[in-house]
């Protein structure tokens, strides 16, 4: 096996994992949109919920965190081909971009409304800040990078007694560090989704995990780092959470059901996300990695394409799905297409009351849209392997 056939194997483990939590989001966002208890109850609420859509909830966990993290992996193999100033610029103008592509582009792609009542600081925004402050922490030493990581990633729900209430310029700038909110000011709705803080920690630790993937490492090593690393996270999450006192805001409690109370221990806090959060989900995202590494099958190889061009399909997938909720509105409800031109946060809307269909049509769709989707990024992903040269490829 030459080093370049292996050094491809190790890229497509990654790109697989990435590709299947792209699709896996979609189905979060299509429940969204589309099944009947969105707009009307949280599907972890236990009271409410049941395992099948508990569980279409849950599994959509591990978008944000693996997304986010690999994101600082992918950064560590950028800068293997480039100076560290280069590598800096090329982070700080790529996270810029993605903050400007927040508050435009997907703002818009989430709400059709060309006022843009509402305005999200999402994923997205998240994302494009993380970058920003690792362009500042690839100039450190890389053990410093990985002890900021995990002081953030362990330590930040030190801060989960801190609240700032009120529609004021204090608690914004709290919950752009640490708690989701919701404010009100001059006729915009403004969603702070996504606090800064772990999620720089999870990208700063992305970073050093890209040390694994390179020549130093054997594949056999490698392995077993990321069995390590996978089961001692989740085993870390199971003591953890046991025990009960620290790690997420809300412990698990005892209900009316063995399979309830399994929920209420699975079910953890992501805005922002936990300790026990992150442990679950990058645990078992590392074991993951650790089996698949020499996957190269035809299943492996159309999944990886999602994976490789994940922006392209994040941008896409929104608009796909709005435009498809507004046909369905119209043509299978008594519903106006209209309605889906949203004025207020579509998770807080009332207009939206006794919308939706049910569970299985959610499914229907998902597919639905992650496979007709599949075409176009395929295309991309051949155009960008075919024009590495063009810089602006690199941004999208």
């Amino acid at each position: 096996m030459t080093n370049l056939s292996a050094a491809n194997r190790r890229i497509l483990s990654v790109d697989l994992l990435r590709g299947i939590v792209m699709i896996i989001m979609a189905l979060d966002h299509v429940r969204d949109y589309f099944h009947s208890g969105a707009y009307l109850y949280d599907p972890l609420n236990l009271d409410k919920t049941t395992g099948a859509l508990f569980f279409t909830r849950w599994i959509t966990h591990f978008c944000a965190p693996v997304f986010m993290f690999l994101a600082g992996t992918s950064a560590f193999f950028v800068g293997q081909k480039k100076t560290k100033k280069e590598l800096s610029l090329f982070l700080l103008k790529r996270g810029l971009w993605l903050i400007l592509l927040e508050f435009t582009v997907f703002n818009f792609g989430w709400n059709f409304d060309i006022t843009f009542t509402n305005i999200y600081f999402i994923v997205i925004w998240a994302l494009g800040v993380s970058m920003i402050f690792l362009a500042g922490l690839i100039y450190l030493p890389k053990k410093f990078i990985l002890l900021f990581g995990i002081v953030l990633v362990a330590g930040h729900n030190l801060l989960d007694g801190i609240h700032v209430s009120g529609n004021n310029l204090t608690a914004f700038g709290w919950a752009l560090v640490h708690e989701q909110n919701f404010f009100s000011w001059m006729g915009k709705n403004v969603l702070v989704g996504y606090p800064l803080v772990p999620w720089i920690g999870v990208m700063a630790l992305g970073y050093c995990f890209g040390n694994l993937y390179t020549a130093k490492y054997e594949a056999a090593e490698r392995k077993k780092n990321l069995l390590l690393l996978g089961g001692g996270a989740v085993a870390l999450f199971v003591l953890l959470r046991f025990i009960n006192i620290y790690g997420d805001p809300v412990p698990w409690t005892t209900q009316s059901t063995a399979f309830k109370t399994f929920l209420s221990f699975i079910k953890v806090n992501k805005y922002p996300p936990s300790l026990f959060y992150l442990l679950v989900t990058l645990g078992l995202s590392f074991l993951f990695l650790a089996f698949t590494e020499k996957s190269n099958g035809a299943v492996a190889k159309v999944v990886s394409v999602y994976g490789r061009v994940p922006m392209f399909y994040y941008i896409t997938h929104i608009y796909l799905l709005h435009l498809v909720t507004m046909i369905a509105a119209g043509l299978f409800t008594d519903f106006s297409w209209k309605v889906w031109i949203l004025k207020e946060p579509l998770w807080f809307t009332q207009s939206l009351k006794g919308y939706g269909f049910p569970l299985g049509v959610v499914y229907l769709v998902w597919l639905g849209i992650v496979i007709s989707l599949y075409p176009l990024c395929k295309w991309y992903d051949k155009y960008k392997q075919a024009h590495k040269e063009k810089w602006w490829l690199s941004y999208l």
